[in-house]
């Protein structure tokens, strides 16, 4: 079974005016990471505004991720849509296209029983023949319990979990549970250091596109046993991404930092926040007097 570990940054995707994908700016963002120690990437997520993307620029976005890797780094293709047809769709396209595994939220909006959603999960790991790791993110509307999960691991090809949740007991639970089987990925970055004590195998994380190098230390601190180092490393990290969450909505101020870094991510998808750019430079010197550098 392939176990995803290490810093996977939750890829920021780069968008045209017209929001097609800018494939040179993917290209150059994905190289500057995988420079800087990615160990993978997870596309077409939350912070890559999967669910507010065309389905053919979801297919553009995957093929040329997958590409752009050459299969140096493990891709993950969110695929969740608000139809069915379309995550299938997506997640046939991801596997054709070489993807290493498919991800997807609970169905949303709605509301649905745990039946309903163990469907949904095994419906679509049915239509495909690579991992799929569930993404666990309560702004889903719906609370996967360890004993849940554990549940759903149980479907041929459930073979992962992004837990984008504060709730460590039931994470340390999900792994007693699957006898340390389930390769369990801690989703908030802010909290990385606490989800590996809890037994997570690695992290996901939106501020890692722009703070890669304050990512990996936690964690090859965490992994050399240096926890002091790992909590001093965390600590840097999560001043930083304070003073992201406390300037404005966290994808636009996250493209708004890589943009002054140099790379051309465009605005997040509408409706989301326009910053002028004076608001822009407000972002980035937020972050830089909590201590960011690049």
């Amino acid at each position: 079974m392939m176990k995803f570990k290490g810093i996977m940054p939750a890829l920021v995707t780069p968008l045209n005016a017209d929001e097609s994908i800018n494939v040179p700016v993917l290209e150059k963002l994905m190289n500057y990471l995988i420079e800087g120690g990615a160990d993978g990437f997870y596309v077409a997520g939350a912070t890559g505004e999967g669910l507010n993307l065309r389905p053919n620029e979801r297919k553009v976005l995957a093929e040329n991720a997958v590409r752009i890797a050459d299969h140096k780094k493990p891709i993950i293709i969110q695929v969740a849509s608000t139809d069915f047809s379309t995550a299938v769709d997506l997640a046939k396209h991801a596997e054709s296209v070489g993807a290493d595994a498919i991800s997807s939220t609970a169905p949303i909006f709605f509301k649905y029983d745990e039946d309903d959603v163990y469907n949904y999960y095994k419906a679509l790991a049915d239509s495909v023949n690579i991992p799929v790791m569930i993404y666990y993110s309560p702004a889903a509307n719906f609370s996967i319990s360890a004993k849940f999960a554990a549940r759903m691991f149980e479907i041929d090809n459930i073979t992962a979990i992004k837990w984008t949740s504060s709730d460590y007991y039931q994470m340390m639970m999900l792994k007693n549970l699957t006898h340390g089987e389930m390769n369990i990925i801690n989703g908030p970055d802010e909290m990385l250091l606490m989800g590996l004590s809890a037994g997570a195998d690695g992290g996901i994380g939106t501020t890692y596109n722009f703070q890669l190098s304050y990512i990996r230390a936690v964690y090859d601190a965490f992994m050399s046993g240096d926890m002091e180092a790992a909590n001093k490393a965390q600590r840097e990290a999560d001043n930083i991404i304070n003073a992201l969450l406390t300037s404005g909505p966290t994808i636009p101020a996250t493209k708004a930092v890589l943009e002054a870094m140099g790379f051309e991510v465009g605005s997040a998808t509408f409706p989301m926040k326009r910053f002028t750019e004076e608001q822009k430079a407000k972002i980035v010197a937020n972050v830089k007097a909590a201590g960011w550098r690049f």
